[in-house]
């Protein structure tokens, strides 16, 4: 009996890149190595051309195209992968030149996340944010979408291929907008449900592949998958949290981020990060064994204020210290603590830094609110958290977490 070898062989793939002096290339062109080996793909080359600005028509110049393409066809590359985001036209100049399938950067990534989304909620967010990458390409995608549908008795006046798939793929952006804006919904109300129940809510964000999902692991035994590849897991994880004084917080794990995300992955994936803008607290998760420690910190920083996250307190944890030496390692400020989510170390410092923090932010009194005061105490209730109540004879006494800005108002009906 014969055997045969059923598995896939990973396609053979070169890395192209132009720099024009915009962004640290070699990190990014490294970067998009770890994406192409994480979408199954074999890297056998890459290349750098120091441009002074991009060509329109090939992206980079043509004689370093045609190099290029003598290299490929003496390696057997199938695929080449460009650290940037190609025009349609500049897609179909390149497959024109070289013969190989083109992908870019954007393609890569979604590509990626289209393998990782496992709810539904995810998958319609791929997939929008793949429809408005396809919608102002189909132009440059090759001559097949320009022609009249159909055949025999359908040619003359009508509407061209193209045209009917613009047509197409904007009723599915509008369509996927809908389902995800009552998605959007139903997540609101699970928020506002959070708050009303006075839940601290704790998220995790930072770049892909530092440990976020390890961490969420060891907290709270989540069991979500942890693995060492990027974009391991897109879909957000919440689960409940005991903090050291005996509160309840939910933790809530984020998808992981990347130097120049795609705007369409933001865009399409914004509801998920807004569980952070949302937070009480942010863990900004980052790998401190990496040589790019500080672009990784700065990436999530500046995505955070582009969320709007600016007035909520972020401890930054520097996770992977079992791979560095310890010795060297000094904390940039008090919300700063090292750890080892997957050697367990240091757990019991970012415990006692997220309980300071709360401590900073608010502050936790035994108040008598007269029964006069009505519109105070359901002012506590909305921006605070009430852990007991009772009526008595003089007024309503509570044991509350109060932000420390409301300290003030309520200070008269403090017992001491």
């Amino acid at each position: 009996m014969r055997l045969y070898n059923t598995e896939l062989k990973p396609q053979r793939a070169f890395l192209i890149a132009a720099n024009t002096n915009e962004y640290d290339v070699e990190t990014s062109l490294q970067e998009l190595k770890e994406l192409a080996e994480t979408a199954g793909a074999e890297v056998v080359g890459m290349t750098i051309q120091n441009l002074p600005t991009i060509n329109n028509a090939t992206y980079i110049g043509k004689g370093k195209l045609l190099e290029v393409k003598e290299y490929c066809e003496q390696q057997d590359v199938e695929m080449l992968i460009f650290d940037d985001e190609l025009s349609g036209a500049q897609i179909r100049n390149i497959e024109d030149e070289t013969g190989m399938n083109v992908i870019d950067r954007t393609m890569l990534i979604l590509d990626i996340f289209a393998l990782r989304a496992l709810s539904n909620e995810g998958k319609l967010q791929v997939e929008l944010a793949q429809q408005k990458y396809l919608l102002p390409r189909l132009y440059g995608l090759g001559s097949q979408l320009s022609r009249q549908g159909g055949g025999i008795g359908t040619r003359g006046p009508g509407e061209t291929k193209l045209e009917s798939d613009k047509r197409h793929i904007r009723r599915r952006i509008e369509s996927l907008e809908q389902e995800l804006k009552e998605l959007e919904k139903r997540r609101d109300n699970v928020r506002k449900r959070r708050q009303k129940n006075d839940v601290i809510t704790i998220a995790i964000v930072g770049y892909t592949n530092v440990g976020k999902s390890t961490l969420l692991n060891l907290l709270t035994d989540a069991g979500v998958l942890a693995k060492n590849q990027l974009f391991a897991t897109l879909d957000p994880t919440a689960r409940e949290l005991k903090l050291k004084d005996g509160q309840s917080a939910v933790i809530i794990d984020t998808v992981g981020l990347i130097q120049r995300l795609p705007h369409q992955l933001v865009q399409a994936f914004k509801s998920t990060l807004e569980e952070a803008a949302n937070a009480d607290i942010i863990l900004n998760v980052c790998d401190i064994s990496n040589e790019n420690v500080d672009i990784q910190i700065k990436v999530t920083k500046e995505l955070l204020d582009e969320l709007g996250c600016g007035d909520i307190p972020i401890i930054t944890v520097c996770n992977k210290i079992d791979k560095v030496n310890r010795e060297a390692l000094s904390p940039m400020n008090n919300r700063t603590v090292f750890i080892s989510a997957q050697e367990n170390i240091g757990i019991d410092d970012l415990l006692d830094c997220i309980a300071a923090v709360l401590a900073d932010s608010t502050r936790r009194m035994n108040l008598l609110i007269p029964y006069a005061e009505g519109s105070l105490l359901d002012r506590i209730r909305r921006q605070g958290k009430i852990l007991s109540e009772e009526y008595q004879e003089n007024g309503t006494l509570i044991d509350a977490i109060l932000d420390i800005k409301m300290v003030q108002q309520v200070e008269q009906y403090i017992i001491k």
